[in-house]
């Protein structure tokens, strides 16, 4: 168990990565129409809610990946699958089950998750700001 508790931020930061990488390929398939394309019809530009949520998943996304600004960025990816779930998903049903909303709610909880914990110490911002890979090290 001692182990598992010293590789604590190596696993979230593998969680961070892939959780973030997910959500930015998902911003960048509906953008520009590569991995796959859009699941759905393609937004136009600047189009409401689904250009927007695009350009949240794949920016916002990149920043978690990074590491940097984390913790505003797993906000704001919160916040937007939170929207798209209670605004598109739950009208259809209550469970995400039933309505097709489970990506919504597990990347909502998910980035929600990273939010409070943070980026851990195998972020770039710990990198780039010697205070923050200090206090880091402490803990």
């Amino acid at each position: 168990m001692d182990t598992l508790l010293k590789q604590q931020g190596l696993f979230l930061a593998c969680y961070r990565f892939v959780t973030g990488l997910l959500f930015a390929c998902h911003g960048a398939a509906t953008l520009f129409n590569v991995l796959g394309g859009p699941q759905g019809p393609a937004p136009s530009f600047g189009q409401w809610p689904g250009w927007w949520a695009a350009v949240i998943e794949l920016v916002a996304g990149t920043l978690v990946v990074l590491g940097v600004a984390t913790r505003a960025a797993a906000v704001i990816c919160s916040g937007t699958m939170a929207y798209a779930y209670f605004v598109v998903h739950q009208p259809q049903a209550l469970f995400p089950i039933e309505n097709g909303g489970e990506k919504a709610a597990l990347f909502c909880w998910g980035f929600l998750l990273i939010a409070v914990f943070g980026p851990g110490r195998w972020a770039l911002s710990t990198r780039l700001t010697p205070a923050r890979a200090l206090a880091h090290e402490k803990a």
